[in-house]
């Protein structure tokens, strides 16, 4: 019979198993991330509708409970907010989408311009810097690097003159049939059995694509309808949605149901208020970077819409992209000096209006916990619907550390309000 492990054996096997099952427990998460970024790839026609209903659904709930709370009846709140909506998608699309198409367009035209004034500019600063920059560089012993010019002139082309055109040298009377290269009939043949298949696989890239818009049209008419149940639908399964969990009453059943509803705590926060007051960055940005001049200030505030709902990032980007823009569009220190006064106002404003405004005292998803899951999830679960899928699976994390592992005995988020709903 063997002896018992010693104290410090004992030690190293549990270590040992320990690390095996967490090497089986990471194992296993990867697979599941896997398993779901293939399924996301697959049900991707019937999750983005739903997705974007719930999110529209999140958004425009307060209004519809503000005008039911002025007498209206559940469904002719939802009619007249839908009325609304439509009134301001036909006045987006006959006086912004125009602009914002036609300077996507120019942008698109004029980038390769751009890009060589851009090059200019940069080589112009390194062979003659500023002298206020030089004389700060050589106080701190780092002299300007100059940039000699490249003087090595490109040679010209030689080019050789055409010679007269050869006379043809086949008899007259012969068939030109019997005059063409065994080899050329073969390489003709090849070279068509080629033109016939890329013809045929251009056709059924077509056909695809068409397939992926009649997809993308009925996906976008299933918005309105998911957003007008979701909207309709509130109170039913708000108060009922508990009844189909398939747990019987239990504590096991509460603590799924806290999870549930902590998690939808989260998601209203940061539908209701990251996404408003990302929209309103983009208006702010479009507005003043029109002041000031900048071309393609419509394209840019779109542009700040969709990038600063994840924070820190967006309006990073926005700002490069602006500040670029302005420099090889002027070519001057003015105008980026003005971009960056556009950005800090528009910051000034989101972090002293804004936010308190619109978030109030409700708690949220932390920003980088929204950079990490956003960028996680574009990567692990592809596209842009495995980063917005990836933000609720980021509050079900951060409802179960708080709960089970910070040991927090009271709701993740505060009961009260926003100001707007």
């Amino acid at each position: 019979m063997l002896p018992p492990p010693t104290p410090f054996q004992a030690k190293l096997i549990w270590a040992a198993l320990t690390g095996l099952c967490v090497a089986t427990l990471a194992f296993l998460l990867a697979a599941l991330v896997w398993a779901l970024g293939r399924v996301l790839d697959v049900l991707s026609p019937v999750l983005w509708p739903l997705a974007v209903a719930g999110a529209l659904a999140y958004l425009l709930d307060p209004i519809v409970d503000r005008l039911e709370r002025l007498g209206m009846t559940r469904v002719q709140a939802v009619g007249a907010v839908f009325v609304l909506a439509l009134l301001m998608v036909t006045g987006l699309v006959g006086s912004v989408v125009p602009q914002l198409l036609g300077q996507a367009r120019e942008l698109v035209r004029n980038a390769p311009t751009f890009v060589a004034r851009l090059e200019a500019h940069l080589e112009h600063w390194a062979t003659h810097p500023p002298a206020l920059l030089e004389q700060t560089l050589r106080k701190f012993g780092l002299p300007w690097l100059r940039v000699a010019p490249d003087t090595n002139a490109v040679p010209e082309a030689i080019h050789k003159e055409a010679g007269a055109p050869a006379k043809s040298t086949v008899p007259p009377g012969t068939n030109w049939l019997d005059q063409l290269d065994p080899q050329t009939v073969q390489r003709v043949t090849e070279w068509s059995g080629r033109a016939l298949r890329a013809v045929g696989a251009w056709l059924a890239d077509q056909l695809s694509r068409v397939t992926a818009l009649f997809g993308a049209v009925a996906a976008l008419a299933l918005i309105p309808i998911y957003l007008f149940y979701l909207l309709v639908e509130k109170r039913r399964i708000a108060g009922t949605w508990t009844k189909y969990v398939p747990l019987r009453d239990s504590r096991l059943k509460d603590e799924l149901v806290f999870v549930l509803r902590s998690v939808n705590d989260h998601l209203i926060a940061f539908f209701r208020g990251q996404v408003l007051v990302a929209m309103c960055d983009g208006v702010l940005y479009g507005i003043g970077f029109a002041l000031i001049g900048l071309p393609y200030a419509v394209l840019l505030g779109a542009m700040a819409m969709i990038l600063t709902i994840i924070p820190f990032l967006g309006a990073i980007v926005t700002c490069l992209t602006a500040l670029i823009l302005a420099l090889v569009t002027y070519g001057d220190w003015q105008h980026p000096l003005l971009v960056l006064g556009v950005v800090a106002i528009v910051q000034a404003i989101e972090g002293y209006v804004l936010q308190p405004r619109i978030l109030g005292t409700r708690v949220g998803l932390h920003p980088m916990v929204i950079i990490v899951a956003i960028m996680t999830g574009t990567t692990l679960l592809g596209g842009l619907l495995g980063g917005i899928l990836a933000i609720p699976m980021a509050a079900v994390l951060r409802v179960l550390l708080a709960r089970y592992i910070w040991h927090s005995s009271e709701r993740v988020i505060p009961a009260d309000k926003p100001t707007f709903s």
